[in-house]
């Protein structure tokens, strides 16, 4: 039997409420060690840690929750580490960018909303947390680049859950840049680089949402991101889920879910999630204009893709496919 023209090796663990998966493939013939991967693959994974221990709104000892809860007193500036300054700039940019659609001070609404839990502890929020914390946007929230500091113009309790994972895949790549052949799988955001253990591109299995335990489509990739905004995750008992739309501050209906391809996996985290609020039209309309490529799966189960193509090669499913080895699902929670 031939063996395939790479190895991979994989580390998982736990981070960001989901299994984080690093799959490194390296030449068969290589002299590097599969132990030598594996300490790569761990030390990538610090990053996410790192993000974790910075951006979540569930920890108060976190220094996002700390700027949210301190940052109230316009125009006073607040300094922050680089880490979350960089995010924070990436956040508004996008946001700038969907006019709104994206918006990172959505904290208040989504505690409103019950999503107030800390996946890794159970408890919850204290429910007068993010008091008074509704009434601004993400126009409210100013950053300073020659300081490096932050200000608010109203109280906000801030929220980089769409961002976040994204982020921290990013940096994770970034330490392992010098391996041509990985994947990096974060729940439902992924970045692939290079090829699998096949020897030919990562094929990419996006998961129905209407459809539990099946695919929708397959994507074929290399040097891409691929995320998913779905709202067969994080639902409440009455169908709301967490992906509000700001502009009502309610659970978005018009898709069940969208796949964005991008070469930043922070940028297809984010345009995920706002094309998803959106919607089919004026989500795949925004994509385009950000030369981003993506799949929406409306309501009623109709697929719509951009008319940029240029990330992958989409490949649809009609049936009950079952995933092939060396492929991925960045639908699926783990």
């Amino acid at each position: 039997m031939t063996r395939p023209p790479l190895r991979f090796v994989e580390h998982v663990a736990a981070a960001m409420d989901t299994a984080v998966s690093i799959q490194i493939a390296e030449a068969t013939a290589s002299s590097v060690s599969d132990a030598a991967l594996l300490s790569r693959a761990r030390h990538a994974f610090r990053w996410f840690d790192e993000v974790e221990a910075t951006c979540s709104r569930f920890d108060p000892a976190s220094e996002l929750a700390r700027l949210s809860r301190t940052a109230s007193a316009w125009p006073s500036f607040i300094p922050v580490r680089p880490l979350l300054f960089e995010l924070l700039q990436l956040a508004i940019a996008v946001a700038a960018a969907t006019d709104g659609a994206f918006d990172p001070t959505l904290g208040a609404a989504l505690q409103a909303h019950g999503f107030d839990r800390h996946w890794r502890t159970g408890e919850r929020l204290p429910p007068g947390a993010a008091e008074a914390r509704d009434g601004g946007t993400w126009r409210d929230l100013v950053l300073d680049p020659d300081r490096r500091a932050v200000a608010f113009r109203c109280p906000l309790t801030l929220d980089l859950g769409g961002i976040a994972k994204g982020f921290a895949i990013d940096l994770a790549a970034r330490d392992l840049a010098d391996l041509p052949h990985l994947t990096i799988n974060a729940g439902g955001d992924l970045y692939a680089r290079g090829q699998s253990p096949l020897g030919s591109p990562w094929r990419i299995g996006i998961r129905d949402p209407l459809n539990t335990g099946c695919l929708a489509a397959r994507v074929t990739v290399s040097n891409v991101a691929v995320c998913t905004s779905g709202t067969d995750q994080r639902r409440r008992a009455d169908g709301g889920h967490h992906l509000l739309d700001p502009r009502t501050g309610r659970s978005a209906q018009s898709a069940a879910s969208v796949t964005v391809l991008a070469p930043l996996t922070a940028l297809a985290d984010a345009l995920a999630t706002a094309a998803f609020v959106l919607g089919p039209g004026a989500g795949l309309a925004l994509l385009d204009r950000e030369h981003a490529q993506g799949l929406c799966i409306d309501a009623a189960g109709a697929r719509h893709t951009t008319a940029c193509s240029s990330h992958g090669t989409w490949e649809w499913i009609t049936d009950d496919a079952a995933l092939l080895p060396y492929q991925v699902a960045p639908h699926v929670s783990p």
